[in-house]
This record gives structure tokens, C-alpha cells and sequence, in this order.
């Protein structure tokens, strides 16, 4: 077998080429890659925007996720945050450093896995960067458009509304926790946190139903609601019995010795929805509603204080 072509042998403009051969525009692109910079449309004249930074051994390993897998998740967890808001993603922009000796094989898996995720949302690689690094780093920004609908933000929640949630929860921690042990299944969980389902439909439909504070589940569900609790000077009281633990986490936590709920309420990148709304509002059955907004501070489970749980840069 002949050794690999890598970045170094593409250099600077043959590996931007080959990451941009197989995009396509996407509904509100006006202007892609190429230029100095990209023109996209803004419909509703006003742009969600979030950026995050993805490095690898402390985001993603490589000899437990594939190049598709770490390129789907740094699209997910941009587009998490743009639905959170209430938009619908439209565009992503990338920024790629690279060792030199990376296989170009690897970065054809990564731009494979970005495009089908942007194909689950409508939305498009409209530009980007690449720039040599000792470890593969990612800057990811994504662009979202709120189509006529105020933003969901963290400060609306108010006292008497409801706590619910969309989406999967504990199912990456418990991957990770399978990997870390050294197992590569369940194959259902481990592949959970090599590829996040955040439930992208459900952002913008909750912001249609009159949510009042909305975030996705990227720390946990406790640190996560923690700062909607903060910033609307409210407390969620929740429910232990209505946070759903499946069957198969359980299972695992059994294994591993580890009580699933702990995945659950403080495991973080599986990137479900987490919002608060009117006390009467009628949901859709994707949404789960979990426990009530009440004066105080803080999060409870069943009364009690949990631990926080998550992580937080910077800080051991």
C-alpha cells in the first residue's frame, strides 16, 4: 500500500479545494466560497449567530470517533444552539487547523459529515479557514434566521410556567462513560456521543408555541437550566419520576454500576431543548414537561438540590 496523501502534500489551496469541491449553496446564499468573504441572505433582517470551538483529545478522539462522526457533531452543536433561539439554521462557516501529516482521507470523512449534517437543516457551508496546528482544531460558526419570531432566550421564564424537554438525555455521558472503560458497545449508546440528534424541529415549533426561555442541553440538564434560572431570577422545581430514564440506559448503568439518572440529569452533548412555558400550553408529545418554574433560585430534583454536574473551562 503507497502512503497516504496528506495535508502537507495538498498544501494551503489544494486543501481548501478539496474541503470546498463538493459544497453546495444553500437557499439564502448568495455568495459561497471563494471570495473574501461569503454574502448570504437575511430574510427576516435580523441574523442568529453562534460560533464554538471543537479540539481534538479534549472534544473528540480520533480511535473512538470517525472523521464523520466528529464532522456531524461540530455542525450539531452549533446548530443546537441557533434552534435554541427559536431560528432555523442557514449557514456555517469553517475554521480548520491541522497537523501537517494529516491524511486527507480524514479531512474528506470530516467535510462529508459536516454536509450531512447541514443537509438535515437546509443549511450550507457558505466559507471558512485553514491554518496549520500541532492537534485538528475547529472553529464552527453557524447563522440562523428567526423568521419573523422574536428570539427564545434564557430570561424569559417566569413563575408558574412549565419546565419540559426535547430530545435525548444521558445517552452521550453513558457513551462516554461505555468508551472509557474501554468497551465499544451498547452500539446505540456509544454512538450517541460519536453523533449527537438534537431535535432541530423542535426549537423553532417551541418558539411558535409561546416557549418563555429555551437552551439546549450541551453541560447537562441541571447546569443548563441553572442558567436560565439565573438569568430570569426564577427556580425550576423538577419532578425525578418525569425525567425519562430509558430502558437501555438503565441497563447500562446497571453494567457500569452507575445510576443512570446521574447521566441523565448532569451528562452533557447530546444537545436536546430545554424550555419553559405558559402554564396551560398545550404540547406536542416530543416535549416532555418535566417539572414547574418557581420564586427562588436555583434547580431542584424532588425537592432536593443536585449537584450541578457538567463542565466548565478553565476550571478543574
Amino acid at each position: 500500500m503507497g502512503a497516504e496523501i496528506t495535508v502537507s502534500d495538498a498544501g494551503e489551496f489544494g486543501l481548501i479545494g478539496r474541503v470546498t469541491a463538493e459544497l453546495t449553496p444553500g437557499e439564502t446564499t448568495l455568495l459561497g466560497p471563494g471570495d473574501d468573504a461569503a454574502v448570504v441572505r437575511a430574510p427576516d433582517g435580523r441574523i442568529v449567530a453562534t460560533t464554538d470551538l471543537l479540539i481534538e483529545h479534549r472534544h473528540f478522539r480520533r480511535d473512538w470517533s470517525s472523521a464523520v462522526d466528529v464532522g456531524h457533531k461540530a455542525a450539531a452543536r452549533n446548530f443546537a444552539d441557533i434552534v435554541a433561539m427559536g431560528a432555523v439554521p442557514t449557514s456555517l462557516l469553517v475554521g480548520f487547523g491541522a497537523p501537517a501529516d494529516l491524511e486527507l482521507d480524514w479531512v474528506d470523512g470530516l467535510m462529508a459529515g459536516i454536509r450531512e449534517e447541514c443537509a438535515e437543516v437546509g443549511a450550507a457551508v457558505v466559507g471558512g479557514d485553514v491554518v496549520e496546528a500541532d492537534a485538528i482544531t475547529l472553529g464552527v460558526t453557524a447563522l440562523g434566521d428567526l423568521q419573523g419570531r422574536e428570539p427564545v432566550t434564557l430570561s424569559g421564564a417566569r413563575p408558574g410556567e412549565v419546565v419540559a424537554i426535547a430530545g435525548r438525555l444521558g445517552w452521550a455521558a453513558a457513551g462516554f462513560a461505555v468508551l472509557g472503560r474501554g468497551f465499544r458497545s451498547p452500539v446505540q449508546v456509544v454512538n450517541a456521543h460519536r453523533r449527537p440528534e438534537p431535535p432541530y424541529a423542535m426549537g423553532p415549533r417551541a418558539a411558535e408555541l409561546g416557549a418563555t426561555a429555551m437552551t439546549d442541553v450541551s453541560d447537562g440538564l441541571i447546569a443548563d437550566l441553572t442558567h436560565i434560572a439565573a438569568a430570569s431570577d426564577v427556580r425550576m422545581d423538577l419532578v425525578g419520576g418525569r425525567v425519562p430514564v430509558p430502558t437501555k440506559l438503565r441497563e447500562v448503568g446497571a453494567a457500569l454500576n452507575t445510576d443512570p439518572l446521574v447521566w441523565v440529569l448532569t451528562g452533557g452533548d447530546d444537545y436536546a431543548l430545554a424550555a419553559t412555558f405558559p402554564e396551560r400550553t398545550a404540547l406536542p408529545p416530543e416535549w416532555t414537561p418535566i417539572g414547574a418554574v418557581v420564586t427562588g433560585s436555583g434547580v431542584r430534583v424532588d425537592g432536593r438540590s443536585w449537584p450541578v454536574g457538567g463542565h466548565e473551562h478553565f476550571r478543574g
